[in-house]
């Protein structure tokens, strides 16, 4: 699993010309899944990306986590993230999971997500989507879980 982490001001997300997801302060998590991946690593990345402490405490020191200061969390699928650019000029996506599976890991990301009593907003899984963000900082964190790291 691959976790694109950015760290905004607020995000949205919009499919079919209707907003589908909006958040405030927080993160906006691009996610992609990958063919190895499993449950754990959905709670790995679950509790990482809840304790990431990329926010500025009262001394400008990035000390807190989304889950410290109440925020927003927006998720939107992206496969692409699985890329692999080493050969010629078109992408492989081999890597990715099987869309059925990548649905499935998906919806259960976004709700272990939800389960920690923050404003959790997703996209809509394998459509097209306009995403805006005003990026804090800006902070942008790449994240494999260990599976990813395994390979």
């Amino acid at each position: 699993m691959k976790a694109l982490v950015q760290r905004v001001s607020e995000a949205s997300v919009s499919s079919g010309g209707e907003v589908r997801g909006k958040i405030g302060r927080g993160l906006l998590v691009l996610t992609g899944f990958g063919r190895s991946d499993s449950k754990k690593d959905l709670e790995w990345m679950t509790n990482k990306i809840l304790g990431l402490r990329i926010f500025s405490d009262p001394q400008e020191n990035m000390n807190l986590s989304v889950s410290d200061i109440r925020g927003g969390i927006l998720v939107v699928s992206q496969f692409t993230l699985h890329a692999d650019t080493r050969k010629g000029r078109r992408p492989s996506f081999i890597a990715a999971a099987d869309p059925a599976e990548a649905r499935t890991m998906y919806g259960l990301f976004v709700r272990m997500l939800s389960g920690s009593g923050l404003d959790v907003q997703s996209g809509v899984f394998g459509a097209m989507m306009d995403v805006s963000l005003v990026n804090d900082g800006p902070v942008t964190i790449m994240i494999d879980s260990p599976s990813e790291r395994a390979q």
